[in-house]
């Protein structure tokens, strides 16, 4: 990405966080970038390639972030995010319910990245529980921290860092249980 991309994308993002996907109108998000409405088309295309873009640096963002070996580190690395980002809910869902399948572009992106963090969670599950689960298996520990990291991500919009800290508890009794079983 050009140094204009960054800008674009990275101050778009912020608009979209704070004020929605279809709140933010073009001439918002120029001037949050500081460029013109043909600099922002020629670098995006279009309002859909934007938005897009932003879910793709976000979607790289995050999961760079949220490298971990066990299922506590996941949690750490949540709390992280939330103190260093904030949270008003997860980006991803709500450009999906903003967007919903009426834009195949964002639903595939959003498709990815659900994807791609139940496969991160299920190889941290693994390593965790010393395991080689694989995505597709029903495993129901996979699906308990997927269901409890995403949970955490929305109720942090309302009660901070201790969603986090609640949840990482929360994990640890989840996992305990998992190692118990086996």
């Amino acid at each position: 990405m050009t140094a204009s991309r960054e800008q674009i994308v990275s101050s778009a993002e912020r608009v979209f966080d704070h004020r929605g996907f279809a709140a933010s109108g073009m001439d918002d998000l120029t001037a949050a970038a500081g460029v013109s409405t043909r600099t922002l088309y020629k670098h995006v295309g279009n309002k859909t390639g934007l938005v897009v873009a932003v879910l793709k640096a976000r979607t790289s963002r995050f999961f760079a972030h949220c490298q971990a070996a066990s299922v506590d580190e996941l949690f750490v690395r949540l709390e992280e995010w939330v103190e260093a980002e904030g949270s008003r809910g997860c980006l991803f869902l709500r450009a999906h319910g903003e967007a919903g399948e009426s834009t195949p572009e964002i639903a595939e992106e959003v498709a990815g990245y659900r994807g791609r963090l139940r496969s991160m969670i299920a190889r941290i599950v693994g390593e965790d529980l010393g395991d080689d689960i694989t995505v597709g298996e029903d495993d129901a520990t996979v699906t308990q921290i997927l269901v409890l990291f995403e949970g955490t991500t929305s109720t942090a919009s309302y009660l901070g860092t201790a969603a986090v800290t609640s949840a990482r508890e929360a994990a640890a009794i989840l996992m305990n249980d998992a190692r118990g079983r086996r």
